[in-house]
């Protein structure tokens, strides 16, 4: 929270080296470029493994998003995803006796998130559901264009700060509206086959792959640019 804390002043759509504000809710993406401790969550002993079973255990791992979500009162997310999309990229799919998941969330807690905390909300077993959700097609009689608050058969998520929790990205999910003062922050890691890119199109600096461990750079950058022999991969700035 303190490393956060220097970002404070960012505006929106701003950079900071190799970190970036979106310009629409308060996210602060590139999170592995903000220091060793954030590093260390590219492959945590808490879930690394589980991130590999369920993505596949022979199909590697890559990051293809990675953020810290600063929300203050009244902000909240709609309900979004669902297996009724069947979207590769955020499948669930169990083959063979083995998972074959798209994309894996982790979503770690900064802070305490409890009761008007905004707390993540999900509906349970909607992975595997072919039928879309009443909320998707009416967000004003469910407040699902807001939050999920008043969206029928979701459940909160209530965190301690330092609690992890997993989930597929095709499970409908989103948030209650914070409705306290003070922030919710949350890092939010996204993992999925080796093969994937990243969903926004950042790149980590050739700084952050040349301090890496081999395990996190595999991670981080799975295939590394393949070029003709003599050419240097440097992933510079224009400005630079």
């Amino acid at each position: 929270n303190e490393i956060i804390d220097t970002y404070d002043d960012l505006e929106p759509d701003g950079w900071r080296g190799w970190v970036h504000r979106s310009g629409g809710p308060r996210h602060l993406h590139n999170i592995f470029e903000m220091g060793e401790p954030f590093e260390r969550l590219i492959d945590h002993s808490s879930w690394v493994h589980h991130m590999g079973r369920f993505v596949g255990g022979d199909d590697g791992l890559f990051i293809d998003e990675s953020f810290i979500d600063i929300r203050s009162r009244g902000g909240a997310t709609r309900i979004h995803s669902g297996a009724h999309k069947r979207r590769i990229r955020t499948q669930f799919r169990f083959h063979n006796n083995q998972f074959r998941c798209g994309q894996i969330n982790i979503l770690l807690a900064l802070n305490d998130i409890g009761d008007g905390d905004g707390a993540t909300m999900a509906i349970p077993g909607s992975h595997k559901s072919n039928l879309l959700h009443p909320a998707f097609e009416d967000p004003k009689g469910t407040g699902s264009g807001h939050s999920l608050d008043r969206v029928e058969a979701a459940v909160q998520i209530q965190l301690d700060a330092g609690d992890a929790v997993f989930f597929v990205d095709c499970m409908a999910h989103g948030s209650s509206e914070r409705t306290r003062p003070g922030e919710r922050r949350v890092a939010i890691i996204r993992y999925g086959p080796h093969w994937g890119n990243d969903r926004y199109g950042y790149q980590p600096s050739p700084e952050l792959i040349a301090r890496l461990t081999p395990e996190r750079r595999k991670i981080v950058q799975p295939l590394p640019p393949k070029m003709p022999p003599g050419v240097q991969w440097t992933n510079r700035r224009i400005d630079e």
